[in-house]
């Protein structure tokens, strides 16, 4: 059995009291190796080795600063075999998927490299008679990064590019379930990132509760669950500083009358069921005009019957297993309690017989809006179908969650899909299509699904600080 060590100031350490948890393979349950239980001491020392490391970063030019991150993203490209390999192992992911995820991951790290030599800000100008002014973007310190476990090394990549593109050192803490690509990030970038400059701790919520509250972190940047986000921005609060929160969704995909039921359904293919529908972005609710409602439901039914879960090894799997047998259980839940509530189970909702944590694609009908499966996140494989009578009550019913993270709309009328993507209430509208993310357009929520952006040079912003600086000219500035 394997047991890694975090990496602290550019060694690779134990937790201070010896502490260490076990890591699964949720397909078979098989442990691949523990990890250090980071508790207070060793977030202390990971911040203390960023802050060391923080006054040489940020005074490191851009170009330099660009140099390593493109150095990074080649890295992951050329070892994206082994980090998806990993990545299938601790998460559950189809083997392509995951290697995919490392594709990506590089793209976002060269995007960012490129952003680090382009920090906007205000012209130099004589705004006020006599002097001059001009504005310096300056990083932020020591960024707290907090990842989640449904893309670990993909969020990773989402969080440590804008914050070293803009001069942070950064102290990361992966989920405790799938904490291993993020570890094997971090030995990548030995030699690329100075010492201290990127540590990362392992451990649970405790560990994570630690680097939020720790006064040496100047931001910290969360995509994960509410209750993490709302401790998360508590802890901060106690010293006003940054918080970045990416606290999930419950996407609608709203389906007017003259849309396609086939195209709606191969849409939504990867749109609500990719990555087992462990993704907030993932369409939970359909809400199809009452004209198209039946054909739209069967078309779901079908599309998800035809979903093949397996071995994420398999090359012919589409879905594997969810993250741990205790969240599919979660998931099975909140699909019983709807049932026990009168809502129909169209398909699934079964294991398959593959194994505890496996969860079939799962469609049902008969919810009513104030449901719990309708307005609470699933963050499973798990989909909805309502019917509305018309545009505006489509658009009601969507908008009537917590939650303002992502939604798609599905029309030939391009001036209809324009008109509910401006009232939509969710910070990524998709037109005819459900879940493509570039790292050029920014992405974030309102609402319940928290405030800050990831992605695009706007991401840049939640990890600097803007300081005017006015100097008096010479003689008033005549000439």
């Amino acid at each position: 059995m394997i047991e890694h060590a975090q990496l602290v100031g550019g060694k690779w350490l134990p937790a201070a009291d010896g502490g260490r948890t076990a890591v699964l393979n949720p397909a078979d349950g098989s442990t691949l190796g523990t990890v250090p239980l980071a508790r207070s001491d060793d977030v202390a020392a990971a911040v203390e080795a960023a802050t060391r490391a923080a006054r040489d970063w940020a005074r490191t030019p851009p170009g330099e600063r660009a140099a390593a991150l493109l150095a990074l993203a080649d890295a992951v490209d050329g070892d994206r075999e082994t980090l998806g390999r990993i990545e299938s192992w601790n998460v559950g992911k189809p083997l392509a998927a995951a290697e995919g995820e490392a594709v990506r991951s590089a793209d976002r790290l060269r995007f960012f490299a490129g952003a680090a030599r382009a920090l906007h800000g205000l012209p130099t100008a004589e705004y006020a008679r006599g002097t001059t002014s001009f504005v310096r973007r300056e990083p932020l310190g020591v960024a707290g990064l907090i990842t989640p476990w449904n893309y670990p090394l993909h969020m990773a990549a989402w969080k440590l590019g804008p914050a070293l593109a803009a001069g942070n050192t950064c102290v990361l803490k992966p989920s405790e379930l799938t904490p291993l690509s993020t570890l094997r990030l971090a030995r990548l970038a030995e030699g690329l990132l100075p010492p201290g400059v990127l540590n990362v701790v392992c451990g649970d919520g405790e560990t994570g509760a630690a680097l939020a509250a720790h006064p040496g972190v100047a931001v910290v940047a969360v995509t994960g669950e509410v209750s993490t986000g709302r401790a998360v921005a508590h802890a901060a609060a106690e010293t006003v500083r940054r918080t970045h929160l990416e606290l999930g969704g419950k996407a609608p995909a709203v389906v007017l009358a003259d849309a396609s039921p086939a195209r709606v359904a191969a849409g939504l293919r990867a749109g609500a069921f990719w990555n087992g529908g462990q993704d907030c972005t993932a369409a939970a609710r359909v809400i199809a005009e009452a004209p198209v409602f039946e054909a739209v439901t069967e078309a779901l039914v079908e599309m998800a019957r035809g979903i093949r879960l397996g071995d994420p090894a398999d090359p012919s799997t589409e879905m594997g297993p969810l993250v741990s047998a205790e969240h599919r259980e979660r998931v099975r839940g909140f699909v019983e309690r709807a049932r026990e509530r009168g809502a129909r189970v169209l398909t699934g909702g079964g294991d398959a017989g593959l194994g505890p944590a496996y969860c079939e694609p799962t469609v049902l009908t008969g919810v009513e809006q104030h449901d719990e499966i309708v307005q609470r996140e699933v963050f499973g494989p798990v989909l909805t179908v309502q019917r509305a009578t018309d545009p505006g009550e489509a658009l009601r019913l969507a908008n009537d969650v917590p939650y303002g993270l992502a939604a798609s709309v599905w029309t030939d009328h391009l001036g209809r899909a324009l008109d509910l993507a401006r009232e939509l209430d969710f910070g990524t509208v998709w037109l005819n299509e459900h879940g493509p993310i570039t790292s050029e357009m920014p992405f974030g929520g309102f609402g319940g699904s928290g405030h800050g952006t990831d992605l695009s040079v706007q991401a840049l912003d939640g990890y600097t600080r803007l300081k005017h600086v006015m100097a008096a000219l010479p003689d008033g500035g005549t000439l």
